[in-house]
């Protein structure tokens, strides 16, 4: 109990808590956006390990990081466009679509892998390269909290600072302000002269730049190559962290590091004299008690709402 308490109450700890939380928490941005324009990315799993493929092949082909994680974006636009058309003009229920979305990309990243370099476990034949660490002048020299915030992949500051980038895009925007109008009543933005299908693409759009990033980070910042399923439900944690974080970006980043904190805890505890089982389960265990603890706080709401009524 004593390790397990030390592992927990240090920076080491505190760093990882934050390394981990990154994918978990840009994939959350990316559900949260589009679920504020009344559409649901269930396919973000997809779109990150099909982004974390594109961005390690990419920088391979090009010997460049940045044109991997440009390469990676654009495949979670591309996913994006393929979500939005498929649900707004084909009217294919969007829950199937990310359904589908996640179950080839399951099986397509590892055909993809295995074309390009005979291997269908990892991309280590690949000479694939990583997005840089960046140490913050200043903070950085501060003794624990430098340990702690300093020294963190480029993509994990993208992940805290895209906190407030869509902070500032829902409430100080008016785009921000047609896409609360289209996710609280499309009929009344209709009739206001508001493009409902074109604010939904939008919202899809950038769903998909956010998940991407996640995606890249996995195979070019969290590990340093592509392996088979390596997103292992993030994409699903994310909705919930989406759900838990009461609709609003820095509830949500709350609750994204918890379920980092919880992710953090399991790789920590794998040192320890625990089974290897029980540790693996705990972010998936903490999922579904934020589902439940979300579900009844909703109910509570909904039941005062009625009685005041």
């Amino acid at each position: 109990m004593n390790a397990v308490m030390a592992t927990i109450f240090s920076a080491s700890f505190l760093f990882s808590v934050i390394r981990l939380t990154t994918p978990i928490l840009l994939a959350a941005l990316a559900a949260l956006i589009t679920d504020r324009a009344g559409v649901m990315n269930i396919g973000l799993e997809g779109i990150m390990l099909c982004s974390a493929l594109a961005g390690v092949v990419a920088s391979a082909a090009f010997h460049s990081a940045f044109l991997g994680l440009i390469f990676a974006i654009i495949t979670g636009v591309v996913f994006g466009l393929i979500m939005a058309y498929s649900a707004l003009n084909l009217k294919a229920d969007i829950i199937l679509v990310g359904i589908a979305i996640n179950l080839m990309a399951s099986g397509g990243t590892i055909f993809v892998l295995y074309s390009i370099c005979g291997d269908k476990g990892n991309s280590t034949s690949l000479k694939s390269l990583t997005m840089p660490s960046i140490n913050i002048p200043v903070i950085g020299n501060i003794p624990v909290l430098g340990s702690i915030l300093s020294g963190h992949n480029l993509l994990t500051y993208i992940a805290f600072l895209s906190v407030f980038l869509i902070w500032l895009l829902l409430y100080k925007t008016p785009l921000g302000l047609r896409i609360r109008v289209v996710g609280e009543n499309p009929n009344a933005a209709e009739s206001v002269g508001i493009n409902v299908r074109k604010i939904q693409y939008i919202v899809l759009i950038i769903s998909g730049v956010l998940a991407s990033i996640g995606g890249a980070y996995m195979s070019m910042g969290y590990m340093d190559k592509f392996s088979r399923d390596m997103v292992a439900g993030r994409g699903f944690i994310a909705l919930a962290a989406e759900a838990l974080g009461t609709g609003t970006p820095v509830g949500i980043m709350g609750s994204s590091l918890i379920f980092g904190a919880a992710d953090a805890l399991a790789t920590n505890l794998q040192v320890l004299n625990i089974p290897v089982q029980f540790v693996q389960m705990i972010p998936y265990a903490l999922t579904i008690v934020g589902l439940i603890v979300y579900s009844v706080m909703r109910n509570r709401k909904e039941k005062k709402i009625g009685i005041s009524k």
